[in-house]
């Protein structure tokens, strides 16, 4: 059983979220009835298998979707259907290739609406603090994939929506690469402990950011298990070879194999 300090103020709830497509024999339901909250600063990574519908249960949070049974509850609203409430860092960077690094950053917090000025103000000193001064008036294609994502997560980070969603991010980037960035986005979480969820399909990467973590059933999802990360924070390396680390990650992946099974019967 996950406890939580029933003080600490709730960011998200997802009550009873089911989502079917299509109708009669040929209706397939994916989520199959997810509630789940996030408190505020709370880092929660989703792991389940692929077509489990973790990308569905984004876009219903997003309000991009209106799912066919359930309610979301955004800082104590309810938000179901209704967009703008959520920051997004997608598998890719997404960065608009006419624009200057700087410029999409300065851009995307325009468009949330904040004043220019301060978008531009903001831009300058976090782009110092995460080392690409250098590459402010460069457009995205003279960047690393890492270093996108870097500006992509930044772009996220810095909208005012307390709430950020983080798909795959590091999905499309080679191990060394990907491992750098979880560290990095752990560094700069840690000065802005901004309430997340994560999709992966990694469970080290979730066990290595995360605070708790919730597993999936195949679809029509349901939620098998949460688990409280047990690791102090800051994190560092070295956790990858703690015992207790190894430990968690093969509980998760047996729930994970049983849980195939059972939806396969």
């Amino acid at each position: 059983m996950v406890k939580r300090d029933e003080h600490q103020s709730v960011t998200l709830q997802t009550q009873n979220i089911r989502m079917k497509y299509g109708k009669g024999q040929m209706s397939k339901e994916v989520l199959g009835g997810l509630s789940i909250s996030i408190a505020d600063g709370e880092f929660v990574s989703i792991v389940g298998p692929s077509g489990s519908g973790k990308t569905t249960l984004f876009q219903i949070i997003g309000g991009l979707e209106r799912p066919t049974e359930g309610e979301i509850w955004i800082d104590g609203k309810q938000t179901t259907g209704e967009r703008g409430h959520i920051s997004y860092m997608p598998q890719q960077s997404s960065l608009l290739p006419w624009q200057t690094v700087a410029g999409n950053i300065e851009l995307s917090l325009t468009i949330s609406g904040i004043d220019k000025k301060l978008a531009k103000a903001r831009t300058k000193e976090w782009l110092e603090r995460i080392g690409l001064q250098e590459y402010a008036d460069s457009y995205p294609h003279v960047l690393s994939g890492g270093m996108q994502q870097r500006v992509s997560f930044l772009r996220a980070l810095l909208a005012p929506q307390r709430l950020m969603l983080l798909d795959e991010p590091f999905g499309a980037l080679d191990a060394l690469t990907r491992q750098q960035m979880q560290q990095w986005l752990m560094s700069i979480w840690e000065l802005n402990r901004r309430s997340v969820l994560l999709v992966t399909h990694s469970i080290e990467e979730a066990l290595f950011l995360s605070d708790r973590i919730i597993v999936l059933s195949p679809s029509p999802a349901v939620v098998l298990e949460e688990f409280q990360v047990p690791f102090e924070r800051p994190r560092h390396e070295s956790l990858w070879t703690d015992p207790r680390f190894y430990a968690m990650k093969q509980r998760i992946y047996d729930l994970l194999k049983t849980g195939a099974k059972e939806g396969n019967v």
